[in-house]
């Protein structure tokens, strides 16, 4: 059986992912913090690992791309959830009990418009099943959480509304790490963290090797280098294995505009999406 790791407590969208990518018969390897969950991989302690990468909604996880720098890990998979908060209670709170509210800050930020309404303090956690599991365990009347269902129901608690996110196209992108990446199957997709020269033109000679070649970029988003003020790391998706011959002309002629290069891995499209 695979052990697969991943961050927060049991009913976590990342634990969703990793049956939704690896089917039941899986040990879910739940971690405290994104870095352990590299770490796991690396050392061997879990066959993969599934993070969040970017929501819909609120935009990227940078802790996450930041890690891809110090580890050197693959990403041999992606999987796409669909993200349907519920607000959570222990059995017997009613909504005029609940002074406060628990969740993760991206779940918090995604239930803006009900949270307002509702009028109740926030606290973060670092997670949204671990919010519901804190409930539980010290039987708070007077709070909520906002975690998924799965959450609610694996520990016994009950939901007072479903569906509260501010948008209902809501979902979160994961990568499924290796310590290598999946062979081509005709879907594919290549992700890349690269730095272009300091140079005038040169990120646009850059992206202009995919665009000369017919390569379709997906994604594309910077992030302080945090070396040197305003230097940036740009990170791109693009459509392609990189083995196949196309791309490997690209990410030869990327090198002539960049001064540094790490190829994260090639992985199949997620089945529900057209990215």
């Amino acid at each position: 059986m695979k052990v697969i790791a991943f961050q927060g407590e049991p009913g976590a969208y990342s634990e969703s992912a990793i049956y939704q990518f690896f089917g039941n018969n899986t040990k879910a390897k739940p971690l405290r913090d994104f870095r352990d969950v590299f770490e796991s991989v690396c050392t061997g302690e879990a066959d993969f690992g599934v993070v969040p990468v970017e929501n819909s909604l609120e935009g990227s996880v940078t802790q996450n791309y930041d890690l891809f720098l110090n580890y050197d890990l693959k990403v041999c998979g992606e999987v796409i959830v669909k993200v349907e908060h519920c607000l959570i209670v222990n059995p017997g709170t009613v909504l005029a009990d609940i002074e406060v509210v628990y969740s993760h800050p991206q779940a918090l930020a995604q239930c803006r418009t009900f949270l307002e309404e509702f009028g109740r303090e926030l606290i973060p956690t670092y997670d949204t099943a671990g919010s519901v599991k804190m409930l539980k365990e010290k039987g708070l009347l007077n709070a909520a959480a906002i975690a998924s269902e799965r959450a609610a129901n694996i520990y016994g608690m009950h939901i007072l509304a479903r569906d509260i996110a501010d948008n209902p196209e809501n979902y979160t992108r994961f990568f499924v790490l290796s310590t290598e990446d999946s062979p081509p199957t005709g879907r594919d997709k290549t992700s890349i963290i690269f730095s272009a020269k300091h140079e005038p033109g040169s990120l646009y000679k850059a992206l202009g090797v995919f665009a000369s070649r017919n390569i379709n970029l997906t994604k594309i988003e910077s992030r302080p280098t945090k070396k040197t003020a305003w230097e940036y790391n740009f990170y791109l998706d693009f459509e392609g294995h990189r083995t196949e011959a196309n791309c490997v002309k690209a990410l030869k002629a990327l090198e002539k505009h960049a001064i540094f290069i790490k190829i994260l891995g090639s992985y199949q499209k997620a089945k529900n999406t057209n990215a």
